[in-house]
């Protein structure tokens, strides 16, 4: 049985529910409830696994309202989880807050080890692993030109999630501060049934995207800067 007074970070699949642990399971059957970033899609997987436990909702436009609830819960007592519609919590998704205020109170946290979409994107690069940087999803507007300069001297490999509404202009905005001759590469549906990963510079990639229009989540991989000198720029005003 799962320990009381402590928070469980449970991955669930980002595309195949073979992904899915067995200890997952089982810690998502025996707790005291579990906190669900969007319980329509998080009732499918639990259904699928024959899961019966109650959820409640706990996501972006709440948890800043739910944290203290749910810490005052835990500390009476109870077991909880916390899940993403897939991945890791706390992946650029709900968790984090929750997270770090356990930590704060003394409450034990455990993460499940399980699936994320940029390991596998990674590694599936053929770009240098052994350091790299996580960058999410980049600011959409406030900050997004100053994040980008800074990424231009980043010397190690960078990772990005992106929609795929958004995908050629950030590859056209990388190639613009970061150079068209960077290598990267773009992975698309991590573990699901259409998965691939497209290599190449990112002037490639730009003219792949413009020719195939982008569909499904994407992870973004981008090769440091080894070479700080004789970059050559896109001739484009930021879009």
């Amino acid at each position: 049985m799962p320990e009381s007074g402590k928070l469980y970070v449970v991955p669930t699949p980002v595309g195949n529910l073979e992904d899915m642990t067995f200890r997952a399971v089982r810690i998502l059957n025996e707790v005291s409830f579990i906190l669900a970033e969007d319980t329509r899609t998080t009732g499918f997987l639990l259904k699928h696994f024959t899961i019966k436990n109650r959820m409640q909702s706990h996501h972006k436009f709440n948890e800043h309202q739910t944290v203290e609830w749910i810490v005052t819960r835990i500390k009476e007592g109870a077991s909880v989880a916390i899940v993403s519609d897939a991945g890791t919590p706390g992946i650029s998704d709900p968790g984090f807050l929750l997270a770090r205020e356990c930590v704060a109170q003394g409450i034990e946290v455990e993460c499940l080890p399980g699936a994320t979409a940029f390991v596998p994107a990674l590694v599936n690069s053929g770009l240098p692993i052994d350091r790299f940087s996580f960058e999410g999803f980049l600011p959409l507007k406030k900050g997004r030109k100053t994040r980008l300069t800074e990424l231009a001297t980043e010397s190690r490999t960078m990772v990005f999630y992106e929609s795929p509404l958004r995908l050629l202009k950030t590859l056209i905005q990388l190639a613009a501060y970061l150079g068209i001759e960077r290598e990267a590469s773009v992975s698309r549906e991590i573990s699901k049934l259409h998965e691939q990963t497209i290599h190449g510079n990112l002037d490639e990639l730009i003219q792949w995207f413009t020719k195939n229009e982008p569909r499904g989540e994407f992870v973004l991989v981008v090769a440091g800067n080894t070479n700080k000198r004789n970059v050559k720029y896109l001739n484009l005003q930021e879009q």
